[in-house]
């Protein structure tokens, strides 16, 4: 009773508090959680939220016909609203999208033209035979790719006050680099960086440099920009078939390519510096980092890790 006065409360709920406590010590008396339980008053039954997550992860809402380029919580409310006929709010969606494991995330650009079959044909049967026919004729493969540089593409986030946008300064007169490259999952890098635009002459000009002093046959893969397939081209090669043969990866599928992490890496390089003013210096700074990242074999090993091309490590 002396507990029940120093404390405002009934002696029924002391009574209580004590049996609580001699059951189960001081865990015994955490408070339970109020309110309704997780998964109570949910208006999607559990074979909807099923169906709801599967659409999401297996189709993209045009072909569902639905008007939206992502899906959006408005996109999934309006197919929830068209499959079962529930008008649920925005918020609400939100908390099932949390719910299930979703998170909004910058997609991934693909052509319509691309060709699944190609690009699972390649993984499995084209490039393993490529593969074997390699260490058969003790070949070394190559992965070419080219890529521009410019020195007003600043990217990536910057931290300011609440309410106050940074401000990024970049050169007014655009100043414009192209960079051919090849990379090998032993490690090797071989790069030029050309001022001014790629073109036919530019790769006859790399793959003549890429093959002099090799005493082992090169094989290189690469995409199906219009000059490697260029008839010049193919003469050259045809020319010179026993020390090199190109092998063209599906259309419309950069991400097969080792050889464009490098050029991702030399580009998060350069937009972390402050921007060069001056093609000349822009050359300089390429340069230095494409020296750096080829002297370091490990790194370019690892760009093989990826999991889109790691079939080819």
């Amino acid at each position: 009773m002396a507990v029940a006065k120093l404390a405002g409360v009934s002696w029924p709920t002391v009574r209580r508090t004590i049996d609580l406590y001699e059951q189960g010590g001081y865990k015994a008396l955490k408070p339970g959680k109020r309110g309704s339980k997780t998964g109570e008053r949910r208006k999607l039954s559990l074979e909807q939220e099923r169906q709801v997550r599967k659409h999401i992860c297996e189709k993209r809402p045009e072909q569902l016909k639905l008007d939206f380029a992502l899906w959006s919580r408005g996109a999934v409310m309006e197919l929830i609203e068209r499959e079962f006929g529930l008008r649920l709010g925005v918020r609400t969606v939100g908390d099932y999208l949390q719910r299930w494991g979703f998170t909004p995330q910058k997609p991934i650009k693909r052509a319509y033209e691309r060709n699944d079959r190609a690009i699972r044909q390649w993984k499995e049967e084209v490039y393993p035979g490529i593969a074997k026919r390699a260490r058969a004729e003790g070949a070394v493969i190559h992965w070419l790719d080219e890529t521009a540089v410019v020195n007003t593409d600043v990217r990536g986030r910057s931290y300011a006050k609440r309410g106050h946008t940074p401000v990024v300064y970049t050169p007014g007169s655009r100043a414009k680099l192209s960079m051919i490259s090849t990379v090998t999952n032993k490690g090797e890098a071989c790069w030029e960086i050309i001022d001014g635009n790629f073109n036919i002459e530019r790769l006859l000009s790399f793959l003549r440099a890429l093959i002099k002093g090799k005493r082992r046959k090169l094989y290189v893969i690469m995409d199906n920009l219009r000059a490697h397939h260029s008839r010049p081209v193919k003469q050259w090669l045809a020319e010179n078939d026993k020390r090199i043969e190109v092998f063209y990866l599906p259309s419309y599928a950069p991400e097969l390519n080792p050889d464009e992490r490098l050029n991702a890496l030399l580009k998060q390089e350069l937009r972390s510096k402050v921007p060069e003013r001056s093609k000349a210096k822009l050359l300089a700074a390429s340069n230095q980092v494409m020296t750096q990242l080829a002297a370091d074999r490990p790194v370019i090993r690892s760009l093989f890790q990826d999991p889109y091309v790691r079939y080819a490590a």
